[in-house]
């Protein structure tokens, strides 16, 4: 293997969960230890109190809306919301405001990031718009941000849809970015789609007082926990990786319980709840998470390094912290990669329990300025690999046969592309 062009790193062992302790309802009580592993945290968080109820697997409350004779009551209840968004005391009012079975699974994954709280939303584009509403509201419309992102995310922040304004910068770049009004610096480590990673503890630094969110979602909790290197949010597309089968849409923020009762605030204004049936095949999602990214991790670090030995590839990039993520540039025509392959699917998305394959700069990333793009790294050779947890040798059948027999860019390009890495 040409070590100059790939690097393989152990997968870190799993971290000690340092969540709450859930009361009979299955909800956290701030301030109580819970010296778990995140394996057991994977299983039973947010399903503590299932046994007492006489019950084993998470019930379905599909309610819109719940009964109630004390309108005075629950007048109190909803004037409190509005006031600090913490979730009303008592039974639900509205599925707008809150739902038993969403609040299991932000219970749960608030334990396997290690923060107060989280908060779910329709999708990860929406949980993202609810954290740019929020600091907006406060009058901090400027954001710092580090290239690459998912490509929907760079738009939103580009284009300025919800009355944001982006800087761009490299993270040694984030301490002379910061403005008065800024409210949020963004980054994502391991990046999409190019697997660039950044030292989340330094970038953390460098934000002083404003808030670091960092998009956790290629390496999940499994892989790493950002707020115990010094992010104070943690966004999800629980569509990928926590929901694990591609059959479930969702996002969610991982944050303190102060900026959760805003964002709380904000869902309920615009409506990007989570689905009830979403939160319940979410909460089974994560019970196998741990199971599901150590296997599709070391098949992504074999395909990896077989992939960095061929000459039809030009450089690979996997991430040191490990994962179930690959990106590799390829010689020839990346188009004849996508429309050859037979086991593995050609498709958007990722985290999946099989594999995707997809050209950044055709799909993901192509509403990005072209230039943006290719200066982050996303060349229109770069492919993205989401490595499921089919047999490896099937897979690297599928990966060769597409290759194809046309041989790659020959070995001074191919050192050149090593040298600048």
């Amino acid at each position: 293997m040409d070590s100059g062009s790939f690097d393989a790193y152990d997968v870190p062992a799993d971290p000690q969960g340092t969540g709450q302790s859930p009361d009979g309802t299955g909800r956290r009580v701030p301030g109580v230890p819970a010296p778990r592993a995140l394996a057991t945290e994977a299983v039973h968080a947010g399903r503590d109190d299932l046994a007492r109820q006489g019950v084993h697997a998470p019930p379905i409350d599909l309610s819109t809306t719940y009964p109630s004779y004390d309108s005075r009551g629950e007048a109190a209840r909803i004037d409190a919301f509005a006031t600090d968004g913490a979730e009303p005391e008592g039974p639900p009012v509205y599925g707008r405001l809150g739902n038993p079975t969403v609040a299991r699974f932000e219970t749960a994954l608030a334990r396997l990031e290690g923060t107060e709280s989280a908060v779910a939303f329709a999708t990860g584009m929406a949980a993202l718009s609810a954290v740019l509403l929020v600091r907006s509201a406060m009058g901090l419309r400027h954001v710092v941000a580090v290239r690459p992102l998912y490509g929907c995310s760079d738009h939103l922040l580009t284009a300025g849809l919800l009355g944001s304004e982006v800087t761009w910068v490299d993270p040694a770049g984030i301490a002379d970015a910061l403005r008065p009004d800024t409210g949020l610096v963004m980054v994502e480590s391991p990046a999409n789609p190019t697997l660039a990673e950044l030292d989340l503890r330094a970038v953390a630094h460098a934000c002083g007082s404003v808030p670091l969110l960092a998009d956790n979602t290629f390496a999940t909790p499994v892989l790493q926990r950002p707020v115990e290197q010094g992010a104070r949010l943690v966004l999800h597309s629980a569509t990928k990786y926590l929901g694990g089968h591609g059959d479930v849409m969702g996002g969610v923020v991982a944050c303190d319980e102060e900026f959760a009762g805003r964002l709380r605030q904000v869902r309920f204004a615009t409506g990007g709840v989570l689905h009830p049936l979403a939160g319940y095949l979410l909460l089974r999602g994560l019970s196998t998470l741990p199971v599901r990214v150590r296997a599709a991790s070391s098949n992504a670090a074999e395909l990896a390094g077989r992939l960095a030995a061929d000459p039809r590839v030009t450089r690979v990039h996997y991430p040191r912290i490990g994962g179930a993520m690959v990106a590799f540039e390829v010689g020839g025509d990346p188009h004849d990669v996508i429309a050859d392959v037979r086991l593995i699917t050609p498709a958007v998305s990722l985290g999946s329990v099989d594999t995707l394959i997809q050209h950044p700069a055709s799909i993901s990333h192509r509403i990005v300025d072209a230039d943006d793009r290719r200066g982050a790294g996303v060349s229109d050779r770069l492919l993205r690999l989401s490595v499921g947890l089919e047999d490896v040798e099937d897979l690297w059948a599928d990966l060769d046969r597409a290759l194809g027999t046309a041989p790659g860019p020959g070995r001074g390009l191919r050192e050149a592309a090593v040298a600048n890495r």
